[in-house]
Order: C-alpha cells, then sequence, then structure tokens
C-alpha cells in the first residue's frame, strides 16, 4: 500500500517547526521511555503529550476519513499545530496509523488471562462470554484504526498484517491449546486441529465483532450475539455442550 503522504526529503528528518513543544524536557527530570523521535532522540512528558494528541486526532479522523485519503496537514489542523511538527513523529500518515494499531493490538492481552486455565466446570461458559464481549468491547472501542488495520492487511501491506497477526496469536495459541488439551483427553475428535480450530473461533469473533451492528439492525441483541458466539466457542474447545 502507497504512503498516504511522504515526509519532505527521502531519508532526511524534517525541520523542527519552531512553534512546536520540545522533543526533550529542558530540566531532563523525565524518565527515560521507548518512545522516540524520528531522529533517535527520546521523547520528554511534553513531547509524549504531543504525539499523543497526533495519535488520538489521527483516530478521530480515521472515522470519516480512509487511510490513503488523509493528509499530515489534516492531523496537524486538527491538534493546533504544523505538518512540521507531526513529521518530528512519524514519517507519514501510515505510520501513525500503524502506532496505533500496535496499541490496539496490545489490548487484546487483557483477554488473555481468561484462556491460561483449564475451561472446564461452571466458570467456562462464562470465560467464554467474557471473551467474546472483550472482542466486541474492543471493536467498538477502536473501531475505525482496526477496519483500517484489517484493510491494509487485506490489500498486501506486510506490516499492518503483522501487526494484526502479533495481536490475534496471543489468543489463537492459547485457544488452540486448550483444544489440544481437550483432544489429547479425548474430549475432542482426534480429526480436529487445534490451530485451525482455533483459528476459525478467532475469525468468527472478530468478524461478529466488526459487524454486529449490522446484525443488531436485523434484530440481533449483542447479549444474543455474545452468547451465541460463547457457545460456539465453549463447544468447539470443550467438546461439551453449553
Amino acid at each position: 500500500m502507497s504512503s498516504s503522504e511522504a515526509s519532505p526529503g527521502a531519508g532526511r528528518v524534517a525541520a523542527a517547526d519552531p512553534a512546536a513543544e520540545p522533543t526533550a524536557d529542558p530540566a531532563g527530570a523525565e524518565e527515560a521511555t521507548n518512545l522516540v523521535a524520528i531522529d533517535g532522540r527520546r521523547l520528554g512528558s511534553r513531547a509524549q503529550a504531543t504525539r499523543r494528541r497526533l495519535l488520538d486526532a489521527t483516530a478521530e479522523l480515521l472515522e470519516t476519513e480512509g487511510i490513503l485519503d488523509l493528509k499530515v496537514v489534516d492531523v496537524a489542523r486538527k491538534v493546533g499545530t504544523s505538518p512540521a511538527t507531526f513529521y518530528q513523529y512519524f514519517a507519514n500518515v501510515e505510520e501513525a496509523v500503524l502506532a496505533l494499531a500496535e496499541e490496539v493490538g496490545e489490548a487484546i492481552l487483557g483477554l488473555v488471562p481468561l484462556l491460561e486455565q483449564p475451561w472446564r466446570g461452571p466458570k467456562a461458559l462464562d470465560w467464554a462470554r467474557l471473551l467474546v464481549d472483550g472482542f466486541i468491547s474492543q471493536w467498538d472501542t477502536n473501531r475505525a484504526v482496526l477496519r483500517t488495520r484489517n484493510l491494509a492487511a487485506q490489500e498486501g501491506d506486510r506490516r499492518f498484517r503483522d501487526v494484526r497477526n502479533q495481536s490475534l496469536s496471543n489468543v489463537t495459541d492459547r485457544i488452540a491449546q486448550q483444544i489440544a488439551d481437550n483432544r489429547a483427553a479425548n474430549r475432542l475428535p482426534q480429526e480436529i486441529n487445534p490451530y485451525a480450530a482455533a483459528g476459525a473461533m478467532v475469525a468468527m469473533m472478530e468478524r461478529m465483532a466488526a459487524y454486529h451492528f449490522e446484525l443488531e439492525g436485523r434484530g440481533v441483541s449483542r447479549q444474543a450475539m455474545v452468547e451465541t458466539v460463547a457457545r460456539i466457542l465453549y463447544q468447539t474447545v470443550t467438546g461439551r455442550r453449553a
């Protein structure tokens, strides 16, 4: 996928905006951070706040603009700064969207504890419900970013595909292990491939989360969708009927 807007001068760092907030705290009192500017400098607290505002503005604009239509000047204008400030943190709009996609991908780690214990007993179905509901909530909160990430991945952008795969693999791997354990205990047919089944379950959850508003327009309530998908997931993982 081509860049939405390239930074001025290939291979060069854009000149700093005189009106921009500095990328280092004058007193040098901020704690070390892994966040860096384009030129490799660590970001101080004020610079981190500027970067955050640029990312939030990018996410908000993605609600109405596609990634190919969104321009650096649009993001900068929404924040009340200049494109030169944007280029201190990101080479182009796609890099800002990629950073947002990485952040959203990390949020899925909050669902992992639901899969780190055996799904047995009366609580297992509740864990399935929470997992499905968590997927939907993640999509509702970050719909524009996730939609853009998936579209870019489907169009062959390896960066976005890698971010998507890394995010979903945290859940897919653990579902696959649950299925493998239950298959080894003869609770599931040996013909079921654990990772194929896990991939199907994650794809189902993500698809339903992405389009649940359309389904609600056909009379499917969110509660009904969570319950239905959770029961399919539970039965696939455990081999038991809910």
